[in-house]
C-alpha cells in the first residue's frame, strides 16, 4: 500500500493536539516533499530519516515520497516527527505492517545511526494520548517523565530497530512506570531555622505559604531576604498529583522537567537583566516563562527596583488572574501561572538608607527615583510588604532560634485544609463575591479597617488584599471568624511606603 497513516503530537501551548503523518510514495524521479506548515527543524527530518533508516538496515525507497502533517494549518516545530515519519515510509513501502501502526502514537528524533533521542513536552504529550485510549512510543529518556501520567501507557525504545520489531511482533516494548524518588519530599528543601533573628519576616513568611500570598521583603544587603525567599517552597503544603502533573508538563515544554523532582514546589529565581518575554513568555513559537514555570511554586526576583520596568508592568495581569495569554500574529498560546511572587528590594541605590550609622550617601531624589520605579498598581497586587532590618550581632552568634520548617508547614498545611474545605481555593485567589462572603469582620474590625483605609490611602484592591491577609491569619490561629487582630495584623504588613 502506497499510503501509510502515523499518529503523532504537537505542541501548541500547554495543550498536545494530535498529528496525522501522512506518508504517499509515488512513480517518479526519487524525492522527499514535506507539507502542512514544517519549521525547519522539521525540513531536516529528510536527511535524518534517510540515514537512519539506512544504517538500521532498512531500504529507502527511490520513490517520490510526500508527507503531509495534517491538520495543515497548524505550524509544526521540532524534531519530534523524526521517528513516526519513518515509520510511515517503512509501512508505505511494505517494511512493516501497516495494521501494526493503530492503537499508537509516536514521537522521537532519530540520530543518523537510528538512535532516538529524547523530545520536548512528552508528558503533555502523552496526557492528550491518554485520552484518546492510545498508547504512546518514545524514546526511553522521554518515557521516563512520561510515565508519571498514571492513566496513560507509555512505550519506551531506544532505537528505530527496537520500535520495529515491537510492531512486527518479534520483540515487546517495556511498559513504564513512574520511577519516584524520596527527593521529593519536603525535607529537601532548605530549612527555616537556618535564619537567625527576623521573627517578623519568619511570621510573614508564614502567612504567604498558609494563603498563597505574594510578598515583598525590603531592607539592607545581608538582613537574610535571599534566605527566607529560598525557605517558602519548604513551607508550602504538598501538591496534590494533578497539580504536580501540571507542573511537570510545564517544565516539560521548556525541556526541564527531571522525574527526581516529580511533586516538588518550583523556585525560580531569574536575574534582574531578564527581559519581558523571558519573564512572561513568548517567542515566534510561545514557549512558557519564568511566570509559568514557576506555576504551582515561587518566584523569586531578587533587586526588584533593578529589573526593567515594563518587565515589571507585565507581572499585573497574572498575578490577578493566575494565567497568561500570548498573541503572536499566527498563533496564540495560553500557559497557567499560579505562582507565589516574593520580591525582595534594598531602601535605595546604594542599600543602607535609614542606617542608624549613616552609611547612606544617596540624596532624597536618588532614593525617590529609586523606589519610583514600582509603580503604585504594581505595588497594590503584592499582599504583603514589610521592611527587613539588620541583625544585630549578637543574634547572629546565638544558637539557631525559631522553629523549623516541618512544625512550621504543618500549620500552614492545616489552615490551608481550611481555605479548601471552605471555598476550594487559597485565600489569595478569591474574587470579590467571595472575599464578601468569607471575610466578613465584627464590627471592630470594620471600623478599624475603614480607619486604615482613610489612613495609608488604600486602593479598592490594597483593601481587598488586607482583607485576604487578615482571613489567612484567622485560619492558622483556627478562628472561624475574622477578628479586629486578625485585621490589625494584616493591615501592618501593607505599611510598607515608596516615600
Amino acid at each position: 500500500m502506497p499510503l501509510a497513516i502515523v499518529h503523532s503530537r504537537g505542541l501548541d501551548g500547554l495543550s498536545a493536539p494530535e498529528i496525522a503523518v501522512e506518508v504517499h510514495l509515488a512513480g517518479g524521479l526519487p524525492s522527499v516533499t514535506l507539507v502542512g506548515l514544517p519549521d525547519t527543524e522539521v525540513k531536516e527530518a529528510r536527511d535524518r530519516v534517510r540515514a537512519s533508516l539506512q544504517n538500521s538496515g532498512f531500504e529507502f525507497p527511490a520513490k517520490r515520497i510526500t508527507v503531509n502533517l495534517a491538520p495543515a494549518d497548524l505550524p509544526k516545530e521540532s524534531g519530534r516527527f523524526d521517528l513516526p515519519i519513518a515509520l510511515g515510509i517503512l509501512a508505505a513501502s511494505g517494511q512493516i505492517p501497516d495494521s501494526a501502526l493503530q492503537g499508537y502514537e509516536f514521537a522521537g528524533e532519530l540520530s543518523l545511526s537510528g538512535g532516538l533521542r529524547p523530545i520536548r513536552g512528552a508528558l503533555a504529550m502523552v496526557l492528550a494520548a491518554g485520552q484518546r485510549g492510545r498508547a504512546f512510543v518514545m524514546p526511553t529518556e522521554s518515557a521516563r517523565e512520561a510515565s508519571l501520567a498514571r492513566d496513560a501507557e507509555v512505550l519506551g525504545a531506544d532505537t528505530l530497530l527496537q520500535v520495529c520489531a515491537h510492531l512486527a511482533g518479534h520483540e515487546t516494548l517495556p511498559h513504564r512506570t513512574p520511577e519516584l524518588t524520596e527527593s521529593a519530599e519536603a525535607d529537601a528543601y532548605p530549612d527555616l531555622t537556618d535564619v537567625r533573628g527576623q521573627t517578623q519576616a519568619k511570621r510573614v513568611l508564614e502567612i504567604a505559604a498558609a494563603g498563597g500570598h505574594s510578598l515583598l521583603l525590603a531592607g539592607p544587603p545581608g538582613t537574610g531576604k535571599s534566605m527566607l525567599a529560598t525557605r517558602l517552597p519548604g513551607l508550602l503544603p504538598p501538591m496534590s498529583h494533578a497539580a504536580a502533573l501540571e507542573s511537570a508538563a510545564i517544565l516539560s515544554l521548556a525541556g526541564q522537567f527531571r522525574p527526581d523532582g516529580f511533586g516538588r514546589h518550583p523556585y525560580r529565581s531569574p536575574h534582574h537583566t531578564a527581559s519581558s518575554v523571558a519573564l512572561v513568555g513568548g517567542g515566534s513559537v510561545p514557549r512558557p516563562g519564568e511566570i509559568s514555570l514557576a506555576h504551582q511554586g515561587v518566584l523569586f526576583l531578587d533587586e526588584l527596583p533593578e529589573f526593567d520596568r515594563r518587565v515589571l508592568e507585565a507581572l499585573r495581569e497574572p498575578l490577578e488572574s493566575g494565567r497568561v495569554h500570548i498573541s503572536r500574529a499566527a498563533r496564540q498560546a495560553e500557559f497557567p501561572a499560579q505562582f507565589q511572587l516574593i520580591a525582595a528590594m534594598n531602601p535605595c541605590p546604594c542599600g543602607y538608607h535609614g542606617d542608624a550609622n549613616g552609611k547612606c550617601r544617596c540624596t532624597p531624589d536618588q532614593v525617590a527615583r529609586y523606589r519610583n520605579k514600582l509603580s503604585g498598581p504594581l505595588l497594590d497586587r503584592i499582599d504583603l510588604q514589610i521592611e527587613v532590618p539588620a541583625v544585630p550581632a549578637d543574634a547572629l552568634q546565638k544558637a539557631p532560634d525559631g522553629e523549623p520548617s516541618s512544625i512550621v508547614r504543618e500549620r500552614v498545611s492545616q489552615a490551608r485544609a481550611l481555605q479548601i474545605a471552605r471555598q476550594g481555593k487559597p485565600n489569595a485567589r478569591l474574587t470579590v463575591k467571595e472575599i464578601d462572603r468569607h471575610c466578613e469582620t465584627d464590627s471592630d474590625g470594620s471600623a478599624l479597617l475603614k480607619h486604615a483605609l482613610a489612613r495609608l490611602n488604600l486602593s479598592a484592591r490594597a483593601y481587598h488584599r488586607a482583607l485576604k491577609v487578615a482571613r489567612t491569619i484567622a485560619d492558622l490561629a483556627g478562628s472561624p471568624d475574622l477578628r479586629s487582630q486578625h485585621i490589625a495584623e494584616a493591615v501592618q504588613y501593607r505599611r510598607f511606603a515608596k516615600d
